[in-house]
C-alpha cells in the first residue's frame, strides 16, 4: 500500500510516487497491536480463525459521509459523481472489477459542501481544522473528503490503529479530480478512493517492506520490491515465488489497470474491522446533505 507516517506520529497512507513507506518497525508495531486486540476478543490472532469466529450474517456495511471542500466553483463535484464514487468502491470491494470480493459494502448516508478556499487548497496542512469541523460518526463510519490534494500525492488516509488516540482525524482525503470522470488522466476512475479506503480498512501497499519480511502481511500478494508505474503487463522484482501484483488496488498503477483484491486481503480487512472498527462508536444511520459557506 502507499503508506506514510504523517505528522504527530499519525499512521497514514499516501497514494503518490513520492509517498514514504511506513517502514518495517512501524509495520511490526502495528501488527503487534492487531494481534493483541484479536487475541483479547477471539482468543486467537489467526485471521482465518477470526473470520470464522465473527459469524457475520452478511457483508460489513460501511456508512459513508462525503465532505466536498471547494474554492468557489473549483472542486464543486455533482451529487451524481459522488454516487458514482461510492459505486466504484462497491464494485472494487465487491469483486465486480475482478479479483475477490472482500465482504465489505458501502452505503452513502450524507454529503455536505464547504466553501473554504484554504481548506480546499491546503488539505494536508489544514487537515486537523476541517476534520474537526466536519467529521461525523464513529470508528465504523468512512468520512471521505474531496479537495485539491495535488497531482503527485493524490490522496491520504489514516489507519485503523490511529483511531483510538486521534478519532477526529480518522478518514480518507482524495483529490476531487480523481473521482469518476475527473480530469486526472489515468487516475480518474475513482480508484484513488478505493486505494486509500484500503488503508483505512487496514491494508498496506503491496510493496510494503519490498522483498523483506513481513511484506504487506498478506500471504497471497507476492512480494514486490517497488511500486508499479503506468500499466505493466507483468513484472517480477523479488526472488520469492510469484510475479508482482501489478493489478492490485494497493499498488500504484493507473486506474484502468487496477482491478483486484485478493482473498487474503479480504480476510485481513474483515479481521482488522473486528479489531478496530466494529465495536468502536455507535451506529451511524444519518442521511441528508448540507452546505457551508464563507471563504477564509
Amino acid at each position: 500500500m502507499r503508506g506514510a507516517a504523517g505528522r504527530d506520529g499519525l499512521l497514514r497512507g499516501a497514494r503518490g510516487r513520492d509517498g514514504q513507506a511506513l517502514g518495517r518497525g512501524r509495520v511490526l508495531a502495528m501488527e503487534d497491536d492487531l494481534r493483541r486486540r484479536l487475541t483479547a476478543r477471539f482468543g486467537t490472532s489467526d485471521l482465518g480463525a477470526v473470520d470464522r469466529a465473527a459469524r457475520r450474517p452478511g457483508p460489513i456495511s460501511v456508512p459513508v459521509r462525503i465532505h466536498v471542500l471547494t474554492s468557489g466553483r473549483d472542486g464543486a463535484v455533482s451529487e451524481a459523481v459522488l454516487r458514482r464514487q461510492v459505486g466504484a468502491l462497491n464494485a472494487a470491494y465487491g469483486g465486480r472489477d475482478g479479483g475477490h470480493a472482500t465482504g465489505v459494502r458501502f452505503r452513502l448516508v450524507s454529503t455536505d459542501r464547504t466553501n473554504r478556499p484554504q481548506w480546499f487548497h491546503e488539505p494536508e496542512r489544514l487537515e486537523r481544522q476541517f476534520k474537526r469541523a466536519l467529521r461525523r460518526g464513529g470508528a465504523g463510519t468512512l468520512n471521505l473528503y474531496t479537495a485539491s490534494v495535488g497531482s503527485d500525492v493524490l490522496g491520504f488516509s489514516t489507519f485503523p490503529q490511529a483511531y483510538r488516540k486521534k478519532p477526529v482525524l480518522d478518514g480518507v482525503v482524495v483529490d476531487y479530480r480523481t473521482l469518476p470522470g475527473g480530469s486526472f488522466r489515468h487516475f480518474a476512475a475513482g480508484k484513488t478512493a478505493v486505494h486509500e479506503t484500503g488503508h483505512w480498512l487496514g491494508l498496506y501497499h503491496t510493496f510494503e517492506n519490498g522483498c523483506e519480511q513481513p511484506g504487506d502481511e498478506v500471504g497471497d500478494t507476492p512480494f514486490e520490491a517497488e511500486p508499479s508505474e503506468g500499466c505493466p503487463v507483468a513484472k517480477d522484482t523479488c526472488p520469492q515465488p510469484g510475479g508482482d501484483p501489478v493489478h492490485n488496488f494497493m499498488d500504484y498503477g493507473w486506474d484502468e489497470c487496477m482491478h483486484e483484491f485478493t482473498a487474503g486481503q479480504g480476510r485481513r480487512v474483515r479481521a482488522v474491522w473486528a479489531a478496530y472498527r466494529e465495536r468502536a462508536g455507535g451506529p451511524d444511520r444519518g442521511h441528508g446533505a448540507r452546505s457551508v459557506g464563507g471563504a477564509r
